[in-house]
């Protein structure tokens, strides 16, 4: 069984150190041709150049060829095509001044079906086809720069079939063109990052959660939109009582085709694949509250460079995490700051204040921008206190609407709304890298005349720089105390005074830090081992599942991996030899146990052990564990035997 990983990146080529030109404005009619995937458009781009140009470099997918080009005069311009990095360079007999405002006509068509001609490698993000066509801001389908850092404002037009419907960022419009198709028109007019128009077979809009929530479906997916309305309606009311009210109340939730990635946002628009509306887990709650924090990091605030993604990647996980706190309480809410800590140390080598080097796409780009940014603000959260944190939020989104925000303005916001200094935990965890391994010496003095104990120690830790308050937990024969300990360096001192004896003490019981933990060291192994089979490397990830249980010899997280690895590669009984260690371990996390009886089951089922594969369902089903449908695959399995996908073979 492997968990749903809710991964919101954005996506994005390594952007250039230093942009050449600002677009400041579109004015777009797009025509799709869903039944020969085909796209014809023009657009007017207007922008600034912030250097002198002889040569202004756009984006553009692969798929697409320029047929036109003139500059504001009508002039003809000649470009160059450099498909290695879906560029279009335009040359200039006459070069244009720093400061100039521009506009040129692109006229182009193309083919737009596949991942093939798409700007990042395997991910499809832009294709014309029947029932759904889907042209995201990402696919590049419109000359750009800057991918989410560059904001601008647009008007589109989209020309469909009849029995489509279009939508888009913005006040919409709708006229039947005289060959009876439909045009559909948007306009935003604040600068930001309206370039996503999806367009489909659509039902008319569902609406659930309130008036501000529209659902747009195929009728394949029909019976799943209201209740996918309604926790979208939940979950907008409690990030908008969180930051404010976003610069739209209305939200479309549109649905993808299958093979479209998790997930996209643009303003007033959260998209996903068609099986996500409806399969109802936990994971694509939790990735549908990500996405909608998108509507205010990302949409209403937006990374001043990709070095910055952490400000609104790591704000839009830990909004899905405050949410997943809210509604499912604080256990779920712990569970989760487990799995995110992990993500962060996976791949923790470059500082979050250099990642705009690195392939946005990348795992550790990934990571370090969701997992870590939302440590970055946890622990912050942790050093503010609830209320201060929420104002410094607001204050971020208020000073910074509609622009571009560094890692600077937000640690200035910091300061303001909390009146702290707050350089060193900048330093610690924007521009260094690593976690702290806490350690705690300490001895218990009994005092005179029954005034208790007086507890001596000192918390030491491996990063010299590190400074910031620790929570320290000494559970007594009568009530337990906590105390806020200064940490700073490699060892302070404290002193705390208690009337009963204490038996344990604890640093930071409720995981507030990032910080290295032997269990930790599992989780991140796994990590990575996971990250491996996805690129299609199970000898590397079984590496990393060895390291896992070189760290902790009984996780069952380790071995059921290692079973997964295994029977994939359709060795049954190194499997079942795995999926029986998962059995006998630390049985952490929980659901390793009902799995492992699935795929125990499952390994009968295609040995022909009928008999014996019934069994291991049947204990999947008295573990009382539902984790991603775990049981009810087990109830089915009992009824009908497991088969291979013909896929698989």
């Amino acid at each position: 069984m492997a968990l749903a990983v809710c991964a919101l990146a954005i996506p994005a080529l390594a952007a250039p150190a230093r942009p050449q030109l600002h677009i400041t404005g579109y004015v777009i009619t797009a025509e799709l041709n869903p039944a020969t995937n085909h796209l014809t458009a023009t657009a007017d781009v207007t922008f600034t150049a912030l250097e002198d140009l002889t040569s202004p470099v756009f984006e553009l997918n692969n798929g697409l060829n320029i047929t036109k080009l003139t500059d504001a005069t009508g002039a003809a311009l000649n470009s160059e095509r450099l498909s290695t990095n879906s560029t279009v360079h335009v040359s200039l007999q006459t070069p244009i001044v720093k400061g100039s405002k521009n506009t040129f006509h692109f006229e182009y068509n193309g083919t737009l079906l596949n991942a093939e001609s798409s700007p990042v490698e395997g991910i499809k993000l832009a294709a014309v086809g029947d029932p759904i066509s889907m042209l995201l801001y990402a696919g590049r389908w419109f000359p750009m720069t800057g991918l989410y850092t560059d904001r601008f404002t647009s008007e589109m037009h989209i020309r469909v079939p009849a029995d489509y419907t279009a939508v888009g960022s913005g006040t919409i419009t709708k006229k039947t063109l005289p060959d009876g198709r439909s045009e559909f028109g948007f306009t935003w007019s604040r600068p930001g990052f309206p370039g996503t128009i999806i367009a489909g077979k659509f039902l008319a809009p569902i609406r659930g959660g309130g008036n501000n929530i529209h659902v747009y479906v195929t009728e394949k997916r029909k019976e799943a939109a209201a209740k996918f309305a309604a926790v979208a309606g939940n979950e907008f009311e409690f990030m908008t009582n969180l930051f404010g009210e976003p610069e739209s109340s209305r939200i479309n939730i549109v649905e993808l085709p299958e093979d479209a990635l998790y997930a996209t946002w643009a303003p007033e628009i959260a998209a996903f694949p068609g099986n996500r509306i409806v399969d109802g887990t936990a994971a694509s709650k939790r990735l549908l509250s990500n996405t909608l924090a998108h509507q205010w990091w990302g949409s209403e605030v937006s990374p001043a460079t990709l070095n910055d993604a952490w400000i609104t990647n790591g704000m839009s996980r830990y909004g899905e995490l405050m949410y997943l706190e809210d509604s499912a309480g604080k256990n779920a809410f712990q569970t989760a700051i487990g799995d995110v800590s992990a993500g962060a140390l996976a791949y923790d080598t470059e500082p979050l204040s250099t990642l705009g080097r690195l392939d946005p796409y990348s795992p550790q780009f990934q990571s370090m921008t969701l997992e870590k940014g939302a440590m970055v603000y946890h622990m912050l959260r942790w050093e503010l206190g609830d209320e201060v944190f929420q104002k410094f939020l607001r204050g971020v989104l208020s000073q910074f609407t509609d622009k571009g925000v560094r890692s600077s303005d937000v640690q200035t916001v910091a300061e303001a709304q909390s009146r702290l200094e707050l350089t060193a935990f900048f330093a610690q965890w924007i521009d260094g890298t690593g976690a702290p391994n806490f350690a705690d010496k300490y001895s218990v003095y009994r005092l005179g005349n029954n005034k208790g104990f007086r507890t001596v120690g000192s918390i030491g830790e491996d990063l010299d720089l590190f400074r910031m308050p620790v929570e320290l937990r000494i559970e007594t024969d009568g009530k337990t105390e906590d105390r806020r300990i200064d940490v700073s360096g490699n060892d302070s001192p404290y002193t705390v005074e208690t009337f009963g004896r204490p038996r344990k003490i604890a640093i930071d019981p409720e995981n507030w830090l990032l910080k290295s933990t032997p269990d930790l060291a599992v989780r991140v192994a796994v990590l990575r081992g996971q990250q491996l089979v996805i690129q299609g490397d199970l000898t590397g990830a079984l590496a990393e599942y060895q390291k896992a249980l070189d760290a902790n010899k009984n996780s069952s997280l380790a071995t059921y991996r290692i079973g997964e690895v295994f029977f994939t590669q359709r060795n049954y009984q190194s499997a079942a030899n795995s999926f029986r260690d998962a059995l006998r371990g630390d049985d952490d996390p929980r659901w390793t146990e009902v799995w492992s009886h699935i795929h125990l089951g499952y390994i009968f089922d295609v040995t022909g052990q009928r008999d014996r594969a019934v069994n291991e369902y049947r204990l999947a089903v008295q573990t009382n564990d539902n984790t991603q449908g775990a049981i009810n695959e087990a109830r089915e399995r009992m009824k009908t035997p497991y088969k291979r996908p013909v896929a698989d073979n």
